[in-house]
């Protein structure tokens, strides 16, 4: 297989698009189409403050790399979770993230949410009750408070996340599965800011994995190869794997699956209608983030919970 460009060898061959490249077009490739999607869904602009979410794996380190390479404001912040299993994941990841930012002379806030509120995220997920029992969920509520808590904190306009393609799919079909229309409703590359919370956007939605993971590769980019330990037998892994096997079958399945997905949300049809009985919105008192809940947010509730048991 040829370079589509320059008709040297090929490093990697894109069934879906069609698209052979080298490794030097290749790399010049995913920052020119990162740019569009960006120019595409309106995510930024230059002038703007981007904090990008690191956790050590390859999608968040790539995109903080393909963000620096296109010349924006660009800082990183990495979660400490406290998650161990047999590699001492959290240790590991943080260390990886660290080292980028070092080797690239990047900013980069790290948060211990164990130092921050007394308790990592398997001890919040032993002692919460209510629906945050299960690692994944605790996990999920603790980092959306925690990086809408930095970025509104630290005066950034945007919080950037590595989800990739792959990711989007699989969130898509297990809202699609269960009819969730109000997380239907919010899926997308842009989730608008509000009072409170800084713009949410995701520049690489519209990546494969095996994309991102080749551009990781070639760029020489250091990153956590496991998955985390309480990931295994996870739903969205194997709504992945679900995908997986469509895609095999049917190259550029998952693309034209979200891709349909966001026009007909654009368009206005997705025959969902909106709950505007849910969203009066407020700020929790103890933490200040906004939140529908009647009195505190579900996170500080989680670490109020959490607190009594240990007393």
């Amino acid at each position: 297989m040829k370079c589509k460009k320059c008709g040297e060898k090929a490093s990697i061959h894109m069934r879906q698009h069609k698209l052979a490249l080298c490794k030097e077009h290749y790399l010049e490739w995913v920052p020119e189409q990162t740019e569009r999607f960006i120019k595409k869904y309106e995510m930024f602009n230059r002038e703007e403050k981007i904090l990008v979410a690191v956790s050590g794996g390859k999608d968040s380190l790539s995109l903080w790399d393909i963000l620096v390479r296109l010349g924006y404001q660009v800082d990183g912040l990495y979660l400490g979770l406290g998650i161990d299993g047999g590699i001492n994941y959290s240790h590991e990841s943080q260390r990886l993230t660290e080292e980028f930012a070092q080797r690239n002379n990047l900013k980069l806030h790290v948060v211990d949410v164990e130092k921050e509120y007394g308790q990592s995220i398997p001890m919040l997920a032993q002692s919460s009750h209510r629906g945050y029992g299960k690692p994944c969920a605790v996990c999920g509520l603790a980092k959306r408070h925690e990086m809408n808590r930095v970025a509104r904190d630290l005066g950034y306009d945007v919080l950037a996340t590595g989800h990739n393609l792959d990711d989007e799919a699989a969130v898509l079909f297990g809202n699609t599965l269960h009819w969730a229309s109000d997380y239907l409703l919010r899926q997308g590359p842009v989730l608008p800011g509000t009072d409170g919370l800084s713009r949410k956007v995701k520049p690489l939605c519209r990546f494969y994995e095996r994309e991102m993971t080749a551009y990781a590769i070639m760029r020489g980019i250091e990153y956590i190869y496991e998955e985390c330990p309480f990931a295994e037998g996870s739903q969205s892994i194997f709504y992945k794997e679900s995908l997986n096997l469509l895609e095999t079958a049917r190259p550029g399945a998952k693309l034209i699956f979200y891709l349909s997905f966001l026009e007909a949300k654009k368009s206005g049809n997705l025959f969902i209608e909106k709950n505007e009985s849910l969203r009066h919105v407020h700020a929790c008192p103890k933490c200040g983030q906004p939140t529908t809940t009647p009195d505190f947010c579900s996170f500080c509730r989680m670490i109020e919970k959490a607190a009594a048991e240990v007393e």
